[in-house]
């Protein structure tokens, strides 16, 4: 089975983690999900059912070999969260049904393994341990949508993928008013979210619809755009997966072992907060530099 465009996500913007561990495992995994006609959202939710059971081994972290089982099980979530997205690129059944049911995995995953690091956590230093897991989760939601923006514009913008057409970046719903009730409804669940993806990214939204529209009236220099857009954005978006949830995980399992949760709490609110800021501000200079090479190029 083949379909329109790559199976796995492009490497130049991926993370070593990605690379080494987390996409090879998944692309062993796809074929077979296919093979046995499982279909992608299944995965997503078999994905988030191992972040629940790791949910349930970290409010146990004291113990380390619990610690380590959250770990591993969060290592077969994001396994099961890449396949999901492979398998629906190799079957050729990409959906909005599936994009938001994979973010919704995405978020009870990491909702549920907060929660019960803040429970075992509150045994240790009250209440305050809410209050913190709270703050990080929070924090949490717009790092991880500011991350997420920068692959969807990459795709869409950089290599023109279609299954990566974003409402704001120069494409048109495809929920019209003639389509069924629940595709409707899940094309605007879908929008709402992205939309609310660019607006706490603090990033322009400006300068995505300056060049999508820029696309769109110079057809002819389309190739060179794209060119120059993974030439100047590439090397940024490989920087901005110090956000992503892998290393989320990571920070959780080293703080578990050391039966701190508390201060990977405390990093995802102060350290993540200024990755972020100091990201937003370099992504910032690299559109200026982006539309001048543009310009002297025109």
């Amino acid at each position: 089975m083949q379909s329109g465009e790559p199976v796995r996500r492009p490497a130049e913007i991926e993370d070593f983690t990605n690379l080494c561990l987390i996409h090879p495992l998944a692309s062993r995994l796809t074929p077979l999900l296919a093979d046995l006609h499982i279909p992608p959202n299944a995965v997503s939710v078999t994905g988030m059912v191992f972040g629940l059971l790791a949910a349930l081994a970290y409010y146990r972290y004291q113990d380390v070999r619990y610690a380590i089982a959250g770990f591993v099980l969060m290592v077969a979530w994001h396994v099961m969260d890449g396949a999901d997205g492979q398998l629906a690129r190799l079957t050729h059944s990409q959906s909005q049904t599936g994009k938001v049911l994979d973010g919704i995995c995405d978020y009870v995953t990491f909702i549920a393994v907060y929660v019960a690091l803040a429970a075992a956590l509150s045994r240790k230093i009250g209440d305050g341990a809410w209050a913190l897991a709270a703050v990080a989760g929070v924090c949490h939601a717009v790092q991880s949508a500011s991350y997420e923006v920068q692959r969807q514009d990459y795709s869409f913008f950089g290599l023109g993928r279609p299954s990566a057409e974003l409402p704001g970046s120069g494409g048109s719903p495809k929920g019209g008013p003639g389509a069924p009730p629940v595709p409707r409804l899940l094309e605007m669940l879908h929008g709402l979210y992205l939309h609310l993806q660019r607006r706490v990214s603090g990033l322009s939204v400006e300068l995505r619809g300056k060049l999508a529209t820029l696309l769109e009236g110079e057809p002819e220099r389309a190739a060179l755009i794209r060119q120059r857009y993974r030439e100047t954005f590439a090397p940024a978006v490989r920087r901005w997966s110090v956000l992503s949830a892998n290393y989320r995980t990571l920070g959780i399992f080293i703080a578990a072992l050391l039966t701190v949760p508390q201060y990977y709490f405390e990093f995802e609110i102060v350290g993540f907060s200024v990755i972020l800021a100091v990201l937003s501000l370099d992504q910032q200079a690299r559109y200026a530099r982006f539309f001048g090479s543009l310009e002297a190029a025109a």
